[in-house]
């Protein structure tokens, strides 16, 4: 038996760090865990290393990774932010969820594929991967953009989606394991219960118990653990599936203030056990008949990366947004999810689809997942190729983003502040009051409306945007500034300092341009491109703070300034305001 075990421990050891190679090539590639992960299991399957042979234990830890997967799945499920979600999230969800199922639908029977695989496969190419969408749009800082926030409340709408997906299937597979309905009237009236208890226990003991814990973080992450692997257990033995009573644990705890610290600590935990699902999943396929599925698979890729984002593009446009816009919320769904993977499987283990379906899906999973990354990291340059394509999904009048209220451009301003967090906000707000008229600009609905409140002057638009600037009252403005973060990096190809310069540029904007940078080796290429004043808010900062220190202590004494080097003090520079 021990040797037994140390054979397990060795396997699952190699595995890991077969893994870790394999995500560290992704990494170079750019490519999320995701794709490294299914490349694993590939790799790990019997058909190529032969790495993965202890399947049973590989499975057990498939189930947990899944029951963790789906319970912070649930932890976004705040029933407050779904009876948020706007008529654009719902509207644009649905549709493409319907058209993407009825579309590929007909496409898999085209493809020769038979009616009941069909069907599975075009639900599974619904499924966008939340995970690697707001990864991507974080790294991007897009996350609080217009396209952004439409983007993650549409992924919310396929969530829930996904829920009510595999709720049907758990009611299918009752029915087919018992033939019947007693088992599936008890099964469902248990899963009631279910409900009704986490509803309950949502409504009046998860914020107080969660209090109670959280001072200690470490035990409420715990703790937050076994509530979801007691939950899917009782899920379980009633019948109602180990997947579905993690989502319920993540549910009942949807609503408290510790939602987000508790995602944030299991994210990494999540991610270790995913790799467990893709060697399960590697270990059933059979690559001898994969070669047979590349043509549907390249047919169906195609479909999921330029179609769903053309379905996106075509719904916002006709509810009166603009093609940008659609566009850049369009990317998100270019690509499928590691749930239509897990649906997938769930059809495979209730007979109702074929291992070379799940090859197929797989397929499509490797190439869209791969493509899709790099549709979303260069979006804005792709959307500048591309943008005279997309006129036709425009409205002549697109009046969701219009600015309401409007601006008063009749009226001149001496100013346009671009940024409006608290950095952006103080700038202005201490030019106002000097009698400088401030037209503050921000892409954050939220930001803006805060200004806004305050009694400020302001207009919805994305710095990112170069024909964006044409559009402000740029004649008679002084001075236009930038105080949004300058984000340069393998995953932020739109500097949205040089957009706004290129876009001053092109509208002819001969006044001062002041831009915020985070470090000196910034100024140069900025200064060479039109900017006339460089800010930076650190250093800034502490040369005036030093300055105000410096007034209440008095100058330092010559003679302990002569013998600092001899104590290993810092020659400290001379400050740029208020050294005496």
């Amino acid at each position: 038996m021990d040797l037994a075990l140390a054979s397990v421990f060795s396997e699952l050891a190699l595995l890991t760090l077969l893994a870790s190679v394999v995500g560290f090539a992704g990494l170079l590639l750019r490519q999320p865990l995701v794709v490294a992960f299914i490349a694993v299991g590939v790799l790990a399957g019997p058909d190529a290393l032969g790495l993965a042979r202890s399947t049973e234990h590989i499975e057990v830890l498939s189930q947990i990774s899944i029951a963790v997967l789906l319970f912070l799945v649930g932890l976004k499920l705040d029933l407050g932010l779904v009876r948020s979600l706007g008529a654009v999230s719902v509207a644009t969800g649905l549709g493409q969820v319907g058209f993407t199922a009825a579309i590929g639908f007909v496409l898999c029977l085209l493809l020769g594929l038979d009616p009941l695989t069909s069907l599975y496969v075009a639900v599974a190419l619904t499924f966008s991967s939340t995970i690697i969408v707001v990864k991507l749009l974080s790294d991007k800082r897009e996350i609080a953009a217009l396209h952004g926030k439409i983007a993650l409340g549409f992924l919310i709408v396929q969530d829930i989606v996904v829920v009510l997906a595999m709720v049907t299937l758990s009611a299918l597979g009752v029915g087919a394991a018992t033939g019947g309905g007693a088992e599936v009237a008890r099964v469902l009236l248990g899963g009631l219960g279910m409900l009704g208890a986490t509803l309950l226990f949502a409504r009046f003991l998860a914020t107080p118990a969660l209090t109670a814990l959280a001072r200690s973080p470490e035990l409420m992450v715990v703790s937050a653990v076994g509530w979801a692997a007691s939950l899917a257990a009782l899920g379980d033995a009633v019948g109602f599936g180990k997947e579905l009573g993690g989502l319920l644990a993540g549910v009942a705890l949807a609503s408290t203030p510790f939602r987000d610290a508790i995602g944030s600590r299991l994210a990494p935990l999540r991610d270790f056990l995913l790799l467990f699902f893709f060697l399960g999943l590697g270990a059933q396929l059979d690559l001898s008949a994969l070669g047979a599925q590349v043509g549907p698979a390249l047919v169906l890729s195609v479909f999921v990366l330029v179609g769903n984002p053309l379905i996106v593009v075509a719904i916002m446009g006709y509810m009166g947004y603009r093609r940008r816009t659609g566009f850049l919320a369009g990317l998100t769904v270019a690509q499928i999810s590691e749930f239509s993977l897990i649906f997938m499987a769930m059809g495979l283990a209730l007979g109702h689809v074929s291992p070379d379906a799940m090859g197929l899906v797989t397929l499509v999973g490797l190439v869209t997942i791969a493509l899709s990354v790099y549709m979303i990291t260069y979006s804005h340059a792709l959307y500048d190729r591309i943008e005279p394509l997309l006129r036709p999904f425009e409205r002549r009048d697109p009046f969701r983003e219009r600015d309401v209220p409007e601006a008063p451009h009749d009226r001149p301003f001496d100013v346009i502040l671009f940024g409006l967090g608290r950095y952006g906000a103080a700038i202005g707000e201490r030019l106002e009051a000097h009698g400088y008229r401030v037209l503050g600009v921000d892409f954050d609905p939220e930001a803006l409306q805060a200004w806004r409140d305050r009694g400020h002057e302001g207009v919805f638009g994305d710095i990112t945007d170069p024909e964006f600037p044409a559009h402000l009252p740029l004649a008679q403005a002084r001075a236009v500034i930038s105080a949004v973060p300058r984000t340069v990096g393998p995953l932020t190809d739109a500097d949205p300092q040089m957009v706004l310069l290129h876009g001053l540029r092109s509208a002819a904007f001969g006044g001062e341009v002041v831009l915020g940078v985070d470090r000196a080796e910034a100024a140069a290429p900025l200064l060479a491109r039109g900017a006339t004043l460089l800010l930076e808010p650190f250093r800034d900062a502490a040369d005036f703070a030093a300055a105000r220190i410096e007034e209440r202590i008095g100058p330092r004494p010559v003679a302990a300034a002569a013998l600092a080097p001899q104590r290993g003090e810092p020659n400290l520079p001379p400050t740029s305001r208020g050294a005496p």
